[in-house]
């Protein structure tokens, strides 16, 4: 059988059976998948910060008239004397913010859509190949959006054209980056490991606010190429470096014989010999928890994505202590929210291991992130401090469900019982998952561009509902959860053993 080793990962000379060796592996692919997603998120974070330069006024949003005095149009180019903050066709227009909502559901719908087929496809290719296509696509159709400011298009089916090509590109990294860390990774702490491994959101999140912020001043084209270039250089190291899976370098043997430690306990155990046939999308489905977690994740996209592409928009559109924050200042400040997303996440998937019980944790930190949002609407315009703790406090909650869902919950259904040990339903899992979740993802941001028109009060009122669905959605597995665990403790009971004992074992 021909090798497909890739091609510089000779250089490492890891994964010669020793469990050093396989250690190092796992570690690098946890650091090539990592910042893998984070330049993907990274990539598409950029359009949030733009916003604000895109579509300046704030006459048609139920707001008081932005005092450019303040903030607008203090920065200029470096070739010329030129206010960026002027608007740019079609987008300055009446009906500007809804452009940008069209724009928004344009990626997200084909992201939604591609997510499917991409995890089809995503079972039965080479998945280093797969995410290498997907991060060079991205990065040049996130450049061709940029490149709109040199060459002066103004033309909106030009940008909603190139969104909808990057949108199918950026579709490619979710089922990859997650079937590739199931290859390598166990069952052992997978909640808290998968969390603290799924920062990359936030960091991707945090990096592309803070690089496009930090663009502004040149033009806003900048702030798609840059971010655009980065993701097709992080490709390429994905290409040369990445082992998608041990069977790449020959050493599927030396993985299966650690499953004897604490630490490389695979993920996909009891593999056979015997060739695999990939699942399919309805046998996928079929898997229990699948549908439920699956909708609760339309939900929680929806809030998490509202968030993504339009909390800098709304920062720099709100007064904070009577005064207006500058579009730079508004999207480093928005950084705050992915950071608490950050903490939630790890929070989450510590809490669901020690608990064993995903389903409720997810659901009760939608139920929390309910007043949270109340909370943010209502006090975070007072001063700058309450902006900053409430928005932290509100990423943590919103992206910890997310979060868990998209990692952990996925890694678990995608290797259920029910498949036994079939190890090439991961990705199909793990795109109908975050494929519905995307659906969601693209109907919060149209939604919140038509709605925050008339009032941004409403679009919090959008938000608090749609986490309270996605809560009620795993109202039946919360329910089968607990009474696992009291059944548990009554066997213990009757047993006359530790409740510990009996949940370990």
């Amino acid at each position: 059988m021909r090798s497909t080793k890739p091609p510089g990962i000779h250089l490492f000379e890891c994964c010669q059976g020793s469990p050093l060796s396989l250690k190092t592996c796992q570690a690098l692919v946890l650091v090539l998948t990592f910042f893998s997603y984070s330049s993907y998120h990274a990539a598409r974070k950029t359009t949030s910060v733009v916003k604000g330069v895109l579509d300046p006024k704030t006459s048609n949003l139920g707001l008081l008239h932005w005092p450019r005095c303040l903030n607008i149009g203090k920065l200029h180019t470096g070739e010329s004397n030129m206010v960026l903050y002027g608007g740019w066709a079609p987008f300055d227009s009446r009906n500007g913010t809804a452009l940008l909502g069209d724009i928004d559901l344009a990626f997200l719908a084909i992201y939604a859509i591609g997510m499917f087929f991409v995890g089809h496809i995503g079972d039965r290719v080479d998945l280093r190949i797969l995410l290498t296509i997907g991060m060079i696509g991205t990065g040049l159709f996130t450049a061709a959006f940029g490149a709109g400011y040199w060459l002066n298009i103004h033309s909106f089916y030009y940008f909603l054209g190139i969104q909808l090509i990057a949108g199918l590109f950026q579709s490619t990294g979710w089922p990859s980056v997650v079937a590739v860390v199931g290859n390598w990774f166990g069952k052992k702490r997978r909640g808290l490991i998968m969390g603290i491994w799924n920062a990359h959101t936030s960091v991707g999140n945090i990096s592309g606010s803070l690089i496009a912020a930090a663009l502004l001043k040149f033009g806003w084209g900048w702030s798609f190429v840059v971010p655009g270039v980065m993701i097709a250089l992080v490709g390429l190291i994905v290409f040369l470096f990445l082992p998608a899976g041990p069977e790449a370098i020959g050493e599927d043997d030396h993985l299966k014989d650690s499953s004897k430690s604490e630490i490389g306990i695979p993920l996909l155990e009891g593999r056979t010999e015997v060739t695999e046939k990939p699942v399919g999308f309805v046998e996928a489905l079929r898997i229990p928890g699948v549908v439920p977690f699956a909708l609760c994740l339309f939900f929680c996209k929806l809030v998490a994505y509202t968030f993504l592409y339009w909390l800098p928009f709304y920062i720099s559109h709100t007064a904070v202590g009577g005064k207006y924050l500058s579009d730079s200042t508004a999207g480093a400040l928005s950084t705050l929210f992915d950071l608490g997303g950050v903490i939630g996440g790890i929070l989450a998937g510590h809490i669901s291991d020690r608990l064993d019980a995903r389903a409720l944790t997810a659901a009760s930190f939608t139920f929390a992130a309910i007043p949270a949002l109340f909370f943010y609407r209502i006090y975070g315009s007072i001063s700058l401090y309450w902006i900053i703790i409430l928005m932290f406090i509100t990423g943590m909650l919103v992206n910890g469900p997310y979060a868990l869902i998209t990692t952990a919950v996925s890694a678990d259904l995608g290797t259920h019982s029910s498949l036994r040990g079939n190890s090439r339903a991961l990705a199909t899992v793990t795109a109908i998952i975050d494929g519905t979740g995307s659906a969601g993802a693209a109907v919060g941001p149209l939604l919140t561009g038509y709605i925050s028109a008339k009032s941004w009060t409403a679009v919090f009122a959008m938000l608090m509902i749609a986490a309270l669905v996605a809560g009620l959605l795993l109202s039946r597995l919360v329910i089968a959860e607990v009474s696992a665990k009291l059944e548990s403790q009554r066997s213990a009971a009757a047993a006359g053993l530790p409740v510990s004992s009996v949940e370990e074992a």
